[in-house]
């Protein structure tokens, strides 16, 4: 349920429009250069983008998320064209994709989405800050043998994300440079002066495209050398109107569906667009001041829907983007009509005056992605996360370098398997204490509610550390499960305590006889201690050796990590009493 009611789209226009304007001005190019590394038409990627916001941005509710041609299926896309053998084949494929996506919805798979620890999904957002700044450097600088729109480390032009960097700056162009530079000022320092000349109804983002469009004019009049050429421009395919465009699109082979292979692809596209989605929806939840909540079903369901229509239409498959997103709200947007108006811009655009938009200059926009970047990893997020401890800065951390050296999808995975590690951790840990009984040779081992196969290592390490002589009470009042692996290690140490000469209590946890379909009566709980007190009575006959020097009280609070039992109370019998402290 949304922490707060859905705004109306329509009272919110003065911030939405905005928003979609930055939105169009940052997903043209990435349209473009996604459709360009897939292999695909060019157009193929201006359709996803379209239908990203005028198809699902109306069928689902997440407020601020916007789709589009995600890079994380640029590598699924190429392999599944050169299988399929043909674009038309892999629609089809696309198309399917669709049918699976709204089907999982239907499924309820999105619940999928509430696994993703917090430490995980920030560390997402900074990591797709990280990539963006560090890919987005060289072409500020004018340098292009990256094609926009690339996060893969290891790139085609054999270089990768950070031997890029001082490549291009040795290859910089120097009007290119000026622009991005200019841009990136207009971007930090245009909101403190907009607020002083009352001009904050133009965003920063639209001044950094006249600028830019502007500087290369003036450049090629005055200073020639300077001047931005075709290869460091958006290249927007011109078109003759929009019925020649749609008529241009390629469509879906329908006699394909007894095509194994499309179904396998369209199989894989689902599953991979669904989780990415997944992702995105939560983080761009995350960095909503208003605190809403995506519907992970309905937004399965509707990004089904814009995958059957790109497929129809000719559109690469497509996912909530990050980029997009994120963009869309450091931009101020409040509803969905930002997504809506910036596909409206798209259709105009390309369609209108595709001539004008092929003058911006890419450095220009590398600029304001740069800017949206810095937002998605300020320093202030570090130092938060380091103040929570390493079981939040460890995951977050790992999920920055996986998607910074591999891709969103692996790093979010291993961000999440050291998550995991973190909780399994404090599970054996918590589960499994130690502490001194009333004397120096007594101890009580306290079962926590659930003792899983996980704590045998730690109950077994405290079975061979326990001293000769010793007496080791187990309790378990709060345990609700007790692995049988764990009632069998508890009745097997019996026999080794008698032989070591360790006063052994188990009636403070029920056992189950593994002869008996039950609990043994004589280890249930409050039924009598005839068992326990059986082994007092057989240990009791027992000399009991010395406790050893090398394993005195002092010594157990240092290896096994002493801590003070909250419950402890001081003994009467000594007279500078210390409290009863947990050993394990």
């Amino acid at each position: 349920m949304n922490a707060t009611p859905p705004l109306s789209p329509f009272q919110h226009l003065r911030h939405d429009a905005p928003a979609g304007l930055v939105v169009f001005l940052v997903a043209l190019p990435l349209c473009l250069g996604i459709a360009f590394a897939s292999n695909a038409p060019l157009v193929s990627g201006l359709v996803a983008g379209i239908v990203g916001g005028l198809v699902v941005a109306v069928l689902s509710k997440a407020p601020l998320a916007v789709s589009g041609p995600a890079a994380g299926l640029t590598v699924i896309v190429v392999d599944a064209i050169a299988e399929l053998g043909s674009y038309e084949l892999f629609l089809t494929a696309v198309l399917l994709a669709g049918v699976f996506q709204v089907a999982l919805g239907f499924a309820r798979a999105g619940k999928i989405a509430h696994f993703f620890p917090a430490s995980v999904i920030k560390g997402m957002l900074a990591g797709i800050g990280a990539v963006l700044i560090l890919k987005q450097i060289p072409h500020a600088f004018g340098f292009d043998g990256d094609y926009e729109g690339d996060f893969t480390f290891a790139q085609a032009d054999g270089r990768n994300t950070l031997t890029e960097i001082p490549y291009a700056l040795g290859h910089y162009h120097r009007g290119a440079t000026l622009i991005g530079m200019v841009s990136l000022s207009i971007l930090i320092f245009w909101p403190k002066i907009s607020a002083r000349i009352r001009a904050t109804a133009i965003p920063a983002p639209l001044l950094v495209v006249g600028f830019g469009i502007a500087m290369n004019y003036l450049f090629e009049a005055v200073v020639t050398s300077l001047s931005v050429r075709e290869h460091l421009l958006v290249g927007v395919p011109i078109t003759d109107g929009l019925g020649p465009l749609v008529a241009s699109l390629p469509r879906p082979d329908l006699t394909a569906f007894d095509n194994l292979a499309v179904w396998k692809t369209g199989a894989v596209i689902a599953v991979v667009a669904s989780i990415e989605t997944l992702l995105c929806v939560e983080a761009v939840d995350k960095i909503d001041q208003l605190r809403r909540v995506t519907p992970a079903n309905r937004e399965l369901k509707a990004q089904g829907v814009g995958n059957m229509v790109c497929g129809l239409f000719g559109g690469l498959p497509l996912t909530a983007v990050i980029v997009r997103g994120s963009a869309n709200v450091y931009s101020g947007a409040k509803t969905q009509a930002s997504a809506f108006i910036h596909a409206l811009l798209l259709v105009g655009t390309v369609v209108a005056i595709p001539g004008l938009l092929n003058q911006i200059p890419l450095a220009a926009l590398a600029a304001i992605l740069l800017h949206v970047g810095y937002k998605l990893m300020p320093l202030s997020l570090f130092r938060e996360m380091y103040a929570e401890g390493w079981e939040r800065m460890l995951p977050f951390s790992i999920t920055i370098a996986g998607i910074l050296f591999t891709d969103l999808l692996i790093g979010v995975g291993l961000g999440l398997c050291a998550s995991v590690v973190f909780v399994l951790k404090a599970h054996v840990s918590h589960a499994v204490r130690l502490r001194h009984g009333d004397t120096d040779d007594s101890f009580v081992m306290r079962l926590g509610e659930t003792v899983s196969f996980l704590h045998k290592p730690k109950i077994r390490e405290i079975f061979e550390n326990l001293p000769d002589g010793a007496s080791l009470s187990i309790t378990g009042e709060q345990v609700r499960y007790l692995d049988e692996e764990i009632a069998e290690l508890i009745r097997e140490y019996k026999i080794t305590a008698l032989q070591r000469g360790i006063s052994l209590d188990t009636s403070g946890v029920r056992l189950r006889d593994p002869n008996l379909s039950g609990p043994h009566p004589s280890l249930e709980r409050g039924a009598g201690s005839r068992r326990g007190e059986a082994d007092r009575d057989a240990t009791a006959s027992q000399p009991r050796p010395p406790l050893p020097v090398s394993l005195d009280r002092g010594q157990w609070a240092s290896r096994c990590g002493d801590e003070p039992d909250p419950d402890a109370t001081p003994s009467p019998e000594n007279k500078s009493p210390e409290p009863r402290r947990d050993i394990g």
